[in-house]
């Protein structure tokens, strides 16, 4: 009997007029060759209609790379997501695949799956203490005690880390609780410039020691515009070297020196009263140069 039918060959139509008595007859007629996973509807067997329509669906070879293996699949499915189901590959919840599931397949098509997965970690750590330095001017610049030790602290820290098909890719905090304060180093330093010390309180190199009798004057034209006999700005700091007034053939300009009970100094100045062992210490105020009046100090010459 004289028939005509449609064949649909992956989406693409053509008719035919057939005599063939079977599904197979008519493919093998019109020299159409089924692969061995191609899918076709109706079966091969089954008995060709009038306005019958055969559906073919090529199958094409896809690579799955998942869980550091490849797949290479033959397969006539029509979609990422049926060919994993297929496969019996299961995606979690954070896991990335690429192309995305409801993709059509294609001839050659690589499908990609990274596994993610994440991890919390904990770990304790130390909190570092702070060192306090308390400065008592009752106390000589010798005088160096710690009247509280100080003590770390410990908090646990909570890290999120995801890794993609094993490898970290990032960490984040999630918490950090302390579960005990540190508790404060505290360190009472004397300022009473008794010696020469370092900030750390040791003591400085000296050449040698002389008793002096010390005097005071002070910014007679103004904090910043008096100048000393050297040319110098007339200074006073006390964290640094203050000008004084001396005996040059005692102590020439620029000799570093440390004043019992004023600091660090230099030799910058002079006077007509200023003779042998005798200094003027310099203050911005005149109320400082008289509370310090006069007295006899020990005068270190500093390397």
């Amino acid at each position: 009997m004289r028939k005509p039918v449609s064949i649909i060959i992956d989406g693409k139509k053509k008719e035919y007029i057939t005599y063939s008595s079977t599904v197979a007859k008519l493919l093998k007629s019109k020299d159409i060759v089924l692969g061995a996973k191609d899918k076709i509807e109706p079966s091969l067997g089954s008995k060709v209609t009038k306005g019958e329509i055969i559906n073919i669906k090529r199958a094409q070879n896809i690579n799955i790379f998942a869980d550091g293996n490849e797949i290479n699949e033959l397969t006539p499915l029509d979609t990422v997501d049926q060919l994993l189901k297929f496969e019996g590959i299961t995606l979690r919840e954070k896991d990335k695949i690429s192309p995305a599931l409801s993709t059509k397949l294609t001839e050659g098509m690589d499908i990609n799956i990274t596994r993610v997965d994440n991890k919390l970690f904990k770990e304790t750590k130390a909190i570092d203490f702070a060192t306090i330095i308390k400065t008592n001017s009752g106390l000589p610049n010798t005088s160096r005690r710690i009247v509280q030790k100080g003590k770390a602290g410990v908090k646990t820290i909570t890290t999120n880390v995801i890794y993609e098909d094993g490898i970290e890719i990032s960490r984040s905090l999630i918490s950090e609780v302390v579960s005990a304060k540190p508790v404060d180093n505290i360190i009472v330093q004397g300022t009473y410039p008794l010696m020469p010390v370092s900030r750390g309180g040791d003591i400085l190199p000296f050449a040698k020691t002389v008793n002096v009798r010390a005097t005071a004057y002070w910014a007679v034209y103004g904090v910043g515009r008096t100048r000393t006999a050297s040319g110098r700005l007339a200074v006073r700091d006390p964290s640094g070297y203050s000008t004084i007034a001396v005996d040059r053939h005692m102590f020439p300009y620029g000799t570093k020196l440390f004043v019992e009970g004023y600091g660090f100094a230099i030799a910058a100045d002079t006077g007509t009263a200023i003779v042998g062992n005798r200094i003027d210490v310099f203050f911005n105020t005149r109320s400082e140069a008289c509370r310090y009046g006069a007295k006899y100090v020990k005068v270190y010459v500093l390397r």
